[in-house]
């Protein structure tokens, strides 16, 4: 074992048994009494949920090789190990077997910190000593007077205390790590415990501000955009969402030769890059080799979503494990068509709609101007499910930017000529197109997505989706289904109760996350289903990935 996991490992031993104590009664007892008078416990071995949480953040930041929490436990750690080391020289101490081994324990841990000073390299943001300063001070004063107000309406020895001495007790309960009385105050135990888990909150949002993760580094710049669309019209046919590298609130890692790029966005301490790396397929070790270099330099977790198998490969080679994570739904123009019997129910849904009179109307960006495009974007703002933005991975967060003119813009008309819908598809190279914004008014009638998707791929078929001709469109991106074949696989008869359980689960999430329905509203254009995978370093950073992408995504605040 290395000595950094050496002192992780004993950090969390220690957080176990102060959790454990604080709810055991009689170890917490126990616990206690090897810790006072003449008889010391090891470094931050004592029983309390406060002192249990503490050690276990502790934890976590040494884990993810913190500098600032390395600096932290080290100078607790030494100052404690000294006090500790003077202390035997008297004999009432050296005389308890019980200090020897806190001794030990100690400098075993300090000895490891020193040994391993080299594996705590992560680190943190600049501003984060000074927002932690003003996060205590005014925390402090916020949760001592709110256990002030506590305490005066409490007190059960009315009129023997001012305010200033129950203020005065309040915050002293706050800091104090044992038990803390005065006379003439008298309040329940459920107040003191109430006051023990605002000074536990406070020491957590303390940590939190002075062990953050740094934000971001640079944030996406005109020349780093410029380089990326040299890559895009090189090789953006490789990747359907390589367009989606030109959100702008990513920042952006290269490889030495300039020919490879890895666009990720810092979200939640989580370095998030999506689909491929960008360029020469050759060079795409150069890029993510750097991108990782720098997760691990400020202690991001690194995870990447929606790799197709071939950048999946070569992520793997890095280090990283794979899941997969659902499918991209593929139409090959050519051969799409509305005959058959297995398209008889889209066939019907497709000309209902055309004989209630809506057209749809084809063209790009760079062919709608002024107040015609002013109007486009007002209503897609008003058709917008909600405040927030959604989309990361699939999206690219804005519509109507001059640099994005090669975009294609489907508009839909009912029979009077009012909007009622719009959808925008971004460059998948020369011959592709991704779609990427979908909005409609909520009181057309159904079935009006579908029907523009239809009229995209039928005119691409015929040759008609790009006015001047120029290009032919012969494949086309639509949404990415999560967990596609456990939908489809669980529907089967003989389906395992394994995979049965997990489709139930799924289909119940589905009703907040409609994941069953986008796979069902994909599977009707029967496309060309795609794997595409999630990549991450460890399985314990699963949950906070997770959480992170779902921010990314507009799913979480």
């Amino acid at each position: 074992m290395g000595y950094a996991r050496f002192a992780v490992w004993y950090l969390r031993a220690v957080a176990f048994v102060n959790l454990l104590s604080a709810v055991w009664v009689s170890l917490g007892q126990d616990v206690r009494r090897h810790n006072q008078e003449d008889l010391f416990t090891p470094y931050l071995l004592t029983a309390g949920f406060a002192s249990g949480v503490f050690t276990a953040f502790l934890a976590i930041t040494m884990r993810r090789r913190k500098r600032a929490a390395w600096i932290l436990n080290l100078g607790l750690g030494g100052a404690f190990l000294a006090l500790l080391a003077f202390a035997m020289v008297f004999p009432e101490i050296r005389r308890y077997p019980q200090n020897w081994v806190s001794l030990a324990l100690t400098a075993s841990f300090v000895g490891a910190l020193v040994l391993g000073r080299r594996e705590f390299y992560a680190k943190g943001d600049r501003a984060n000593p000074r927002l932690a300063a003003l996060v205590g001070l005014g925390g402090l004063l916020v949760t001592s007077l709110f256990a002030a107000v506590l305490v005066t309406l409490t007190d059960q020895a009315r009129g023997h205390s001012t305010f200033a001495e129950r203020w005065r007790y309040g915050t002293l309960q706050l800091v104090s790590i044992s038990d803390f009385r005065s006379p003439g105050i008298a309040t329940p135990n459920w107040v003191d415990v109430a006051v023990n888990v605002l000074s536990t909150a406070l020491v957590l949002a303390v940590l939190y501000a002075a062990f953050r993760s740094r934000r971001a580094v640079d944030p996406l710049t005109d020349d780093d955009e410029k380089r990326l669309r040299e890559l895009l019209d090189r090789h953006g046919e490789r990747d359907s969402l390589g367009y989606f590298a030109l959100r702008r609130e990513k920042s952006v890692c290269w490889s030495p030769t300039g020919k490879a790029a890895v666009a990720y966005r810092v979200v939640g301490g989580v370095s998030l890059a999506s689909g491929d790396p960008l360029g020469d397929p050759e060079a795409w070790p150069g890029a993510i080799g750097p991108w990782l270099a720098e997760a691990r330099a400020h202690g991001w977790i690194p995870a990447v979503m929606g790799a197709s198998e071939e950048a999946g490969t070569v992520y793997a080679r890095h280090g990283l494990d794979a899941l997969e994570l659902g499918d991209e739904a593929i139409v090959e123009v050519a051969e799409f068509t509305l005959e058959g019997r297995a398209m008889r129910t889209v066939r019907q849904a497709y000309n209902r709609v055309r004989r209630a009179g809506y057209t749809v109307r084809v063209r790009r960006h760079e062919d709608v101007f002024g107040d015609e495009l002013a109007y486009l974007l007002r209503r897609a703002d008003d058709w917008r499910d909600g405040a927030t933005e959604r989309g990361f991975s699939m999206a690219l967060g804005r519509l109507g930017d001059p640099q994005d003119g090669r975009c294609v813009l489907l508009e839909c008309h009912d029979a009077g000529g009012e909007l009622r819908a719009l959808l925008s598809f971004v460059p998948w190279g020369p011959h592709g197109l991704s779609l990427d914004l979908m909005r409609r008014d909520r009181d057309c009638d159904n079935g009006l997505m579908e029907f523009m998707v239809i009229e995209l791929l039928l005119r691409a078929r015929d040759g008609r989706a790009d006015r001047d001709g120029r290009e032919a469109i012969t494949q086309v991106s639509l949404n990415f289904a999560v967990f596609r074949s456990v939908f489809e696989r669980g529907a089967r008869l003989g389906a395992g109760p394994v995979l049965r359980l997990w489709r139930s689960l799924l289909s119940f999430v589905s009703r907040w996350w409609q994941l069953e329905s986008l796979y069902r509203a994909n599977a009707k254009y029967r496309p060309i289903w795609e794997p595409r995978f999630l990549l991450f370093e460890k399985s314990a950073d699963l949950p906070r990935i997770g959480i992170a992408s779902a921010r990314a995504e507009g799913f979480l605040p």
